[in-house]
């Protein structure tokens, strides 16, 4: 029976790697004209010190990793982020990826003067795997709630999501309605889902999807347990493995460093995990949920070259919440935190101002028109072609 299961991962695992291959060819020459953009990089690169990191123990027992990005000093000199009236920013992150994936997004919000509180949901980053029993999007949405009893027992939050962290925040509203009246000033929904159906294939390939439907979650359980054949063959497909996350990611130009620090994220990410938390989003619907957020700042962020969660996706939640706002960024895929990183935060901290000025102003924030805009980048735009210019 073992030996079964052994050659059923093999086997597995060759499918993998030759339909990689296969699909990769094509996706390579798509994408090479994209990738390989000197100069795109930030200037510190992509890791990140958080000031704190602690471990928060959730209701069924499981240890979650937590940092915590305090607000700089010298913006609120001798004073808390709670003195101020600023809220704590809370960032839950998406399938396959960890709280690394909001680090331009942390920086940035920790200079400007916030509180930023980052983790990794369980089964992915740095927490610990979460047993059959816990793997739910409902049991993510009471994750949030341990760790916001933790490390933010009181004052104002601003909740963003992305992916299957928008799902979290969606589960979460609806178990605490109380919550995101009484605290929340603001939601961030980026590139999610209020429904499951088509989100499983990893946001980088429909070959994976196809697989995923035809042989369903069980291989990637057995692929897990051959580690080693698994980890030799992604390492000779590295460049794939890269252009078909460049391609599923993004849909602008991106460095190389960029790809490969998406790459590491979502193959970092066991296989057992994907495979436990595949049926979990399939059958998702948060759609109820999203009623307790009328009434609070929300604004909706998606790409109009997001093949895993696009705009239509996000329609269906602003059709569910009045006031809120929806921004359709051109030229980003669906990893867009990272690829139009200054745009996002930008994004967030209009939305915090928004809810500000609201409550200050007691104005109902449900009857305000409805807001669809859609964006171009810019200044990303311009820094693509400076970056193209050096290069010819």
């Amino acid at each position: 029976m073992a030996r079964r299961g052994r050659i059923a991962g093999a086997v597995a695992a060759g499918a993998v790697a030759a339909g990689a291959a296969v699909a990769g060819a094509a996706v390579e020459r798509s994408a090479r004209a994209r990738r390989s953009v000197r100069g795109l990089d930030p200037e510190h690169g992509f890791a990140h010190t958080p000031d704190q990191t602690l471990t928060v123990v959730t209701s069924d027992g499981l240890a979650l990793h937590v940092e915590i990005d305090e607000a700089a000093s010298d913006v609120l000199p001798a004073e808390s982020h709670a003195s101020r009236g600023r809220p704590t920013v809370v960032f839950c992150h998406g399938f396959t990826l960890n709280c690394t994936s909001w680090v331009f997004q942390r920086r940035a919000l920790s200079a400007a003067g916030y509180r930023v509180v980052s983790w990794d949901q369980r089964s992915h980053g740095r927490s610990g795997r979460s047993d059959d029993e816990h793997v739910s999007i409902t049991q993510l949405g009471r994750d949030l709630h341990d760790v916001l009893a933790a490390v933010v027992p009181e004052g104002d939050l601003v909740l963003v999501g992305h992916s299957m962290g928008g799902m979290t925040v969606m589960s979460f509203g609806g178990d605490h309605p109380d919550v995101i009246r009484d605290r929340v000033l603001a939601v961030g929904f980026v590139a999610t889902s209020a429904g499951g159906g088509g989100l499983t294939n990893l946001g980088m390939s429909p070959f994976i999807g196809t697989l995923l439907g035809r042989v369903g979650p069980g291989v990637l359980h057995r692929l897990d347990r051959i580690t080693d054949l698994v980890t030799r063959v992604r390492r000779v497909g590295r460049p794939i493995e890269d252009a078909l996350v460049d391609r599923y990611s993004f849909d602008s130009p991106v460095s190389d460093a960029l790809v490969r620090f998406a790459a590491d994220m979502i193959f970092g990410t066991s296989f057992d995990a994907m495979g436990d938390f595949v049926p979990a989003i399939e059958s998702m619907d948060e759609r109820e949920s999203l009623t307790a957020f009328r009434g609070t700042e929300v604004v909706v962020i998606n790409g109009m070259g997001d093949l895993l969660t696009p705009p239509s996706h996000s329609e269906t939640i602003v059709d569910l919440i009045p006031g809120a706002e929806h921004v359709v960024v051109e030229d980003a895929g669906h990893l867009i935190m990272l690829e139009h990183p200054e745009l996002v935060t930008q994004q967030i901290r209009m939305a915090i101002e928004r809810g500000q000025m609201a409550r200050h102003e007691n104005v109902a924030v449900e009857r305000k028109p409805r807001v669809r805009r859609r964006i171009t980048d810019i200044a990303r735009r311009r820094q693509v072609e400076r970056a193209k210019e050096r290069v010819r």
